[in-house]
């Protein structure tokens, strides 16, 4: 099976927020008022806790579907401590990024312990956002001018 490529593009409205178009769907990404922005939609920190719910439930249900049971109900809590102040530019402590991240999965379905229990593992190791956030991508970010972008 070929790789599958995905592509988002972004547009600053402002200098906290950034209009963000993926396929045909539009998001907002902005910051509470006390970081400058007008809180018109999550900010970049909780739209990663959120791709990876997102994804643990979709490969939840595939692996559920595979290992023959059904889920009825579906709850996931992610969260995880930053430091806020390196982001500001005040401290060079720690990472920019998550600390660490939890994701909780609370299910209700007709399986039995032992097969939650494989099953997790499977849906951890199967998640490609979990996959990102566990192991080193390499990542270049680039800079041109507008106008050698759009002589392009």
């Amino acid at each position: 099976m070929p790789d599958a490529n995905f592509r988002v593009r972004a547009i600053s409205e402002s200098p906290a927020r950034v209009s963000v178009k993926a396929r045909s769907f539009n998001m907002i990404v902005d910051e509470p008022p006390n970081l400058g922005g007008e809180d018109r939609g999550a900010n970049p920190v909780e739209y990663v806790l959120a791709a990876l719910a997102g994804c643990l439930n979709v490969v939840g249900h595939i692996v559920a579907g595979e290992m023959g049971f059904s889920i009825k109900r579906l709850e996931i809590d992610v969260s995880g401590p930053l430091n806020a102040a390196r982001l500001m530019g005040k401290s060079q402590d720690d990472r920019a990024g998550f600390k660490e991240i939890k994701a909780t999965m609370k299910v209700d379905s007709d399986a039995d312990e032992e097969t939650l229990e494989r099953w997790v593992k499977v849906v951890e190791d199967r998640c490609p956002v979990s996959d990102n956030l566990s192991n080193e991508t390499p990542l270049s970010v680039k800079v041109s001018t507008i106008n050698e972008a759009v002589a392009r």
